[in-house]
């Protein structure tokens, strides 16, 4: 967010809402190039913000890799869409949580529309179906503000 606003509580808002940076004006043109550059190799590195994990994850009987965008159950390897890796490693970074709809659209769709969330709730669909295999996997919906991933032990 670049904005002439610098309350704590207009902060405190965007960065609920997914913001990765806040400079209020004036600003220094150096700094604002800076702080963007520091974002684009979090998102480049797989750090905090890209929705990715750095590394395979195991949920439940499955084995998720992001690099590939590889679902493995018991050896067999099911090769995800780029939006479902995404949205799948998004789960997965907050597994137990929820993931905010509007979080994940922003991130993966660039778009918060109705028909990019008609969009995303095909492809939790068509999550559920490729986890189906382990019932310990589940993805719940929130009512009113996301998915949330769960693996029952």
């Amino acid at each position: 967010f670049l904005t002439a606003r610098s309350m704590v509580e207009d902060r405190i808002t965007v960065f609920k809402l997914g913001c990765d940076d806040y400079i209020t004006k004036p600003f220094s043109m150096e700094e604002l190039l800076l702080r963007i550059q520091a974002v684009l190799r979090r998102q480049q590195a797989g750090g905090p913000g890209s929705g990715l994990p750095d590394g395979p994850v195991h949920l439940g009987q499955y084995v998720f890799d992001p690099k590939p965008m590889t679902l493995i159950l018991n050896g067999d390897v099911q090769r995800l869409t780029e939006r479902e890796g995404e949205l799948l490693g998004m789960l997965a970074a907050s597994l137990d949580q929820t993931l905010e709809r509007d979080v994940a659209l922003r991130a993966i769709w660039q778009d918060d529309s109705y028909h990019a969330g008609r969009s995303m709730d095909v492809f939790i669909s068509k999550l559920r179906k490729h986890l189906s295999g382990d019932p310990r996997v589940e993805i719940r919906s929130v009512h009113g503000r996301g998915f949330r991933l769960m693996v029952h032990e």
